[in-house]
């Protein structure tokens, strides 16, 4: 991809944590992760997704984090065959001599991802969508069940899919559509048994009073859910709390539960039930939000009270 560094250093010399949007270069939000940011940037002819993450100490960390990007999305595209939009990775020094780190990839129509999508169409298109979702997972699940060295792990959430050639004129999600695999940073594969990525990187973002305890205590349940496929589809399922559609809930577990009995039985899954996934949903909501709270907190100490720049960006207020 043809990435223009030298407009990305200057970025980073007028960027705004805070208030991203209102910087010298002009940016348009596209979404927020745990560890990132991602933008476009304003009258771009080049057409990119950038997703930003400033969480490397050193050009070692960032050359190995490269090594595992991109081998994420060779096993996926050509081990697996599951799409992913075209990407590269670009990652430089700052002027304050930190590393910071480029994801970047071509940008999708923001209105054929599936969080989008499901709130266009109706109920059977809903599960459409999630079955076709599941059989995308499928093909994670029977690599990591065959392959002795690799094992691939997957964020399944509905927001992670695309839907190829998806008209948001005309709403609709059939059997015919193909799926795109978007969130492929940070990247969860195994080899050998152990974590490809420094998992440690995964918690950067918070608070440092509360990094060590996370580290030493949840950090490998949070990365290692990834790698179970009932986890995975439960948070998929959990999700549709978060995107304020309740309601589909009872119907998408019975497209799961039939999906695990019909075409993945040869896994033998335990059917999940409702009052697991609200389990999950209430928890999760509770640790998200904590998390949240303790990064604004944080922000503002750093920001208002030691006059220090805040290297992460956080949205307004999620709604969950």
């Amino acid at each position: 991809m043809d990435v223009n560094i030298k407009l990305l250093k200057e970025l980073e010399r007028s960027i705004d944590t805070i208030n991203p949007e209102r910087g010298k270069i002009p940016l348009k939000i596209l979404g927020y992760g745990e560890l990132s940011l991602v933008f476009e940037i304003v009258n771009d002819p080049q057409n990119y997704a950038y997703k930003r993450s400033p969480i490397f100490q050193n050009e070692k960390q960032a050359r190995k984090h490269e090594y595992i990007f991109r081998e994420y999305n060779r096993i996926l595209n050509e081990e697996l065959n599951i799409k992913t939009p075209p990407f590269d990775v670009v990652w430089f020094e700052n002027d304050d001599g930190k590393i910071i780190f480029y994801a970047i990839q071509e940008k999708i129509p923001p209105e054929s991802v599936g969080n989008k999508i499901i709130h266009q169409v109706g109920k059977k298109d809903i599960e459409t969508l999630v079955l076709k979702v599941m059989r995308e997972m499928k093909k994670v699940w029977t690599f990591n069940k065959k392959n002795k060295i690799f094992e691939v792990g997957l964020d399944g959430q509905i927001s992670n899919f695309s839907v190829l050639n998806y008209d948001p004129n005309k709403p609709k999600v059939d059997e015919n559509f193909e799926l795109l695999y978007i969130d492929t940073f940070p990247p969860f594969f195994r080899k050998n048994g152990s974590e490809a990525m420094n998992m440690k990187i995964l918690t950067k973002a918070l608070p440092y009073y509360i990094r060590g305890l996370v580290n030493a205590f949840f950090v490998e349940d949070l990365v290692g859910r990834y790698y179970i496929w009932r986890d995975v589809a439960i948070d998929l399922i959990a999700n549709f709390f978060k995107e304020q559609l309740p309601h589909h809930i009872p119907s998408l577990i019975k497209v799961v539960n039939k999906f695990f009995s019909q075409e993945a039985g040869e896994f033998e899954i335990e059917l999940i039930t409702l009052e697991e996934v609200q389990k999950y949903y209430k928890f999760d909501k509770f640790v998200w939000v904590l998390m949240y709270n303790l990064r604004i907190l944080d922000r503002y100490v750093r920001t208002k009270l030691f006059r220090k720049k805040y290297d992460f960006y956080l949205p307004e207020k999620i709604k969950r």
